[in-house]
């Protein structure tokens, strides 16, 4: 879902809010295009739960990790272990700070495009009063 809707058929005069040839069902309705910002929200909510539950996993693989080290001490294989652990750890790390980022991007995004609509709105009404909403 995209999260922009078209109504209708839509003209210029049809953005002003004055009424004209363009009004849908014989003049009692109005065309417009709707733009929704739930499916921005719903993803930024998305990022921020995998922010909060990536959160204590480097711990718990530091915790993990220890207890492998004390039931097999003396392995040679320890060290290849810890390059592994330590591999995961930043990965694990870079994909929770992405999301945490990406959470306040698809927010902006929402807030950008509610202020870019009504600014687009806002100018089709001036043109709209200055030509009678033809």
């Amino acid at each position: 879902m995209s999260g922009v809707a078209v109504m209708g058929r839509q003209g210029l005069s049809d953005l002003g809010g004055a009424g004209g040839a363009g009004d849908g069902a014989g003049g009692g309705g109005r065309d417009q295009l709707k733009h929704s910002d739930g499916p921005w929200l719903r993803a930024a909510g998305g990022a921020e739960s995998l922010h909060t539950l990536l959160g204590p996993v480097k711990t718990e693989l530091e915790s993990a990790h220890e207890l492998v080290v004390t039931g097999t001490a003396g392995l040679e294989a320890l060290a290849e272990l810890g390059a592994v652990r330590e591999s995961w750890q930043r990965r694990i790390e870079a994909a929770r700070c992405e999301c945490g980022s990406l959470a306040g991007k698809l927010r902006a995004v929402a807030r950008v495009q509610n202020l870019t609509d009504e600014t687009v709105k806002s100018s089709f009404a001036a043109v709209a009063s200055r030509t009678g909403g033809q």
